[in-house]
């Protein structure tokens, strides 16, 4: 098979992953004359398709070969797609002839399980070990890991790849053995312990170093996996609710020290078993999943207040998808409100619908030296509209029966729309 047709197979096939994010990497680079690549600056073309999803990364698989079985899978054992396999030389020159180019900044590399899963993780470690020692390359580089491989596999992929991730695929070991049987969330996060385990011990070889007055002969200890580990869980391919997906992620987080986890709503398939939905849920529910994610990381939410009050009519522990999580948390709470801006603690402005931590930060430093107004938060390019009817400041005293107005929520709600007639 040609190398162009095996390209267009195998990139193909790595649509579906969507934890290909090239943030939080050390800044590494070529301008000194020395190896290949950068992580940052000049000549990196950062693109996003319309979901979100990074493909400034070469992102394509080893193999969709699979000996796995995975029912929501397009490369599963049983699947009549066409296969294709990459050499460890043909991945590591197309990386730097696309570098070379300027398409990419990087590589995002994952596999189908061929032969075993030790085999399978060689491969791939062989990859990022031929472009880290033999060409010098200093560009971004995430490697899917294997969670049944060797430990040891894992801790080398570690040393050559700036992030790590493991896919947990489904929020719940329940739906993980109907659809997946040979994969165990127990495998899986134990291999996410042994690379947070690793990078802890890194970190402290790290700062054990910089403490040292005087260096030794030893050079600084290399960074294990800088810009951390990763996961990725389905959305509807199994009847797990929005809370149970949130309170997954928020275990992982606690846990493993996950940098991220990304949701992707499932695709239908081809010859897809019968378990399976037939069509695939909304993106908007996706989207959903991702402000509840960053309300748990940045704004102080815990996951189950978030899912605490669905629309009507919705089953109970689903996320809206009329209003946002933050506003819809804060419609079912009018008895947090109004916030004060000039003030209340930061905890509480964050609670405020259309006010974004940067828009909070910019409050607290500006309320030292006079009142804040509203063209103040105009000026912030804060979400004043919305937070309006929640908050109190220097020149807008709302008054609280429209902060109880059963018409408030309407406010937000977009209106309601014809279906076509089919």
């Amino acid at each position: 098979m040609k190398l162009i047709d095996k390209l267009a197979i195998l990139a193909d096939a790595a649509k579906y992953d969507a934890s290909c994010a090239s943030s939080g990497s050390q800044a590494k680079n070529s301008t000194k004359g020395r190896g290949v690549g950068s992580t940052e600056g000049m000549g990196i073309c950062h693109s996003y398709a319309p979901d979100g999803r990074c493909i400034s990364l070469l992102k394509v698989l080893f193999t969709n070969f699979c000996i796995y079985e995975c029912s929501y899978c397009v490369n599963r054992n049983s699947s009549n797609v066409r296969r294709a396999r990459f050499t460890v030389d043909e991945v590591v020159n197309l990386t730097l002839d696309f570098y070379k180019r300027n398409y990419i900044e990087g590589l995002f590399l994952s596999s189908g399980i061929i032969r075993n899963a030790d085999y399978t993780m060689e491969q791939l470690v062989a990859v990022a070990r031929e472009l880290r020692e033999t060409h010098d390359f200093r560009g971004y580089i995430h490697l899917k890991t294997i969670p049944e491989a060797d430990g040891e596999l894992l801790a080398a992929a570690g040393r050559y790849a700036d992030r790590l991730s493991i896919n947990i695929e489904l929020p719940t070991q329940q739906a993980l053995t109907e659809l997946a049987p040979e994969k165990d969330q127990r495998t899986i996060k134990l291999s996410m312990a042994r690379i947070r385990s690793r990078r802890e011990e890194s970190a402290a070889d790290q700062e054990a170093y910089r403490r040292q007055p005087r260096r030794s002969g030893k050079g600084k200890p290399s960074a294990f996996a800088p810009a951390g580990q990763s996961t990725q869980i389905i959305v509807g391919a199994e009847p797990s609710t929005d809370a149970q997906i949130l309170q997954t992620s928020s275990a992982l987080y606690a846990g493993y020290a996950l940098r991220r986890v990304y949701y992707s709503a499932f695709s239908p398939i081809p010859d897809a078993s019968m378990r399976l939905p037939a069509q695939q849920p909304p993106l908007l529910r996706e989207h959903r999943l991702y402000q509840a994610d960053w309300l748990m990381r940045f704004y102080g939410y815990a996951a189950d207040e978030i899912t605490q009050s669905p629309d009507p009519g919705m089953t109970p522990g689903m996320l809206s998808l009329a209003v946002d999580p933050k506003l819809g948390w804060a419609l079912a709470h009018r008895d947090f409100f109004p916030v004060d801006v000039n003030r209340d603690s930061r905890t509480r402005l964050l609670r405020i619908p259309g006010l974004g931590v940067k828009s909070v930060d910019r409050i607290l430093q500006v309320r030292r030296f006079q009142k804040v107004r509203l063209e103040d938060l105009v000026a912030m390019r804060a979400g004043v509209k919305k937070a309006m009817p929640f908050i109190v400041c220097a020149n807008h005293h709302p008054s609280l029966i429209e902060l109880d107005s059963d018409k408030l929520r309407a406010r937000y709600t977009p209106p309601a729309q014809q279906l076509p007639l089919l």
